[in-house]
């Protein structure tokens, strides 16, 4: 039968490739969605329709992301707001995007009796340690967030999830993190729809680009000690973009870095979708490298960043020892560099500047796979 399905999201969903591509895939099985989305930045409009798929964005105030305790504040009013909606819309399924939305999907799931998907892109609870992995607080913060939402868990019909180990490979993703505490869940990775095969940006000069949410100084400071140790006249132009509550440190360093060593750079804030395409064909390199002390990349993340680079024909510099290297290297997708070896980084970004790479998976790969796990799920 065609359902009724309420998606919820605590970002404006504007961009969210794999929540839209979800969403897509059940209206092109004839089921209708409603995306709930909070809007903290209120940067977005509050309705639009894509392919079908319903959004509607909710403004409750301005609250940041990735702070402690307004973006607390913020979330707790969503969640009110949310479950209040929801709820009169009587769905039949509820599908939640990440732990932070599991509040809604429970609520609703015991007061409508029915059944509930949560999608797992992230470990939310590792988001608090990054500002400052050492801080006691920050610590028992993450952990007590651990156990609030591993009890939830128990209350989820259909767990999906955005990576798990390759065949015959070493290292976990957040499928086999899951069933350490007894959960199974479906794995569908974070892969853009399609490729686009663009042109090179010119030969003279070349561009190493870090697009997406700036969570982390640390990884923006061995880039630049990366690019200090290669040689003048070779120097990539740097291209920076996205939000994050470490944005203005990280334009401040840059600046400095900028005057001291003439380095060509650009900086910009939160981006649209359509904008994405616009920064990829400026770039000749992707930088994805993370502070592995900071969240969640031994537990197998996978950065979007380094499919949607691929998808473009771009390579990506990633994280060695952990799935996102077994995966880079297994598709030659880029390569992949021990954390605070900034030596190896510009042999790595050099090595890459005239490469163009090719993603032969993508989402359409996924698709048989969350469909018929959502049709059983309406079965039972």
């Amino acid at each position: 039968y065609m359902a009724n399905v309420a998606m919820v999201v605590t970002n404006a969903c504007d961009p969210d490739p794999r929540v839209i591509n979800s969403a897509r895939w059940l209206v092109e099985a004839g089921h209708s969605v409603t995306i709930h989305a909070y809007d903290r930045q209120h940067s977005s409009q509050l309705e639009s329709d894509i392919d079908g798929v319903l959004i509607s964005r909710y403004h409750l105030g301005k609250s940041p992301y990735g702070g402690l305790v307004k973006t607390a504040l913020g979330l707790k009013k969503f969640t009110k707001k949310a479950i209040s909606l929801i709820s009169k819309s009587k769905p039949d399924v509820i599908i939640c995007h990440d732990a932070d939305t599991l509040k809604v999907g429970c609520s609703i799931k015991k007061s409508l009796g029915i059944p509930l998907v949560l999608d797992m892109h992230d470990l939310q609870h590792t988001w608090v340690l990054m500002p400052n992995p050492d801080s006691l607080f920050r610590k028992i913060v993450s952990r007590r967030m651990k156990k609030i939402f591993l009890n939830k868990l128990t209350n989820v019909d259909l767990i999906i999830t955005s990576s798990g180990s390759i065949e015959n490979g070493k290292y976990p993703g957040f499928k086999e993190w899951l069933s350490s505490f007894g959960f199974e869940s479906t794995v569908i990775e974070n892969r853009p729809i399609k490729t686009i095969q663009i042109p090179q940006p010119e030969e003279n000069s070349w561009t190493v680009s870090h697009i997406g949410r700036i969570r982390d100084v640390n990884s923006i400071e061995l880039l630049l000690e990366a690019i200090q140790i290669i040689p003048k006249a070779q120097r990539p132009k740097l291209l920076i973009a996205g939000d994050g509550t470490s944005w203005r440190k990280v334009e401040e360093i840059i600046e400095n870095f900028s005057q001291e060593h003439g380095i060509k750079y650009d900086i910009k804030g939160s981006y649209q979708k359509e904008d994405l395409e616009k920064l990829l064909k400026e770039t000749n390199v992707m930088y994805a490298l993370y502070d592995p002390a900071r969240g969640n990349i031994n537990e197998g993340a996978l950065p979007v960043k380094m499919f949607d680079a691929a998808s473009f024909g771009i390579p990506t510099i990633v994280n060695s020892n952990c799935l996102m290297a077994e995966i880079c290297e297994n598709e030659k997708l880029g390569v992949s560099v021990e954390w605070g070896k900034s030596k190896a980084l510009s042999e790595a970004l050099l090595s890459q500047r005239n490469i163009r790479v090719k993603l032969e998976k993508t989402a359409h790969q996924f698709r048989e796979v969350y469909l018929s796990k959502f049709h059983t799920l309406l079965e039972l």
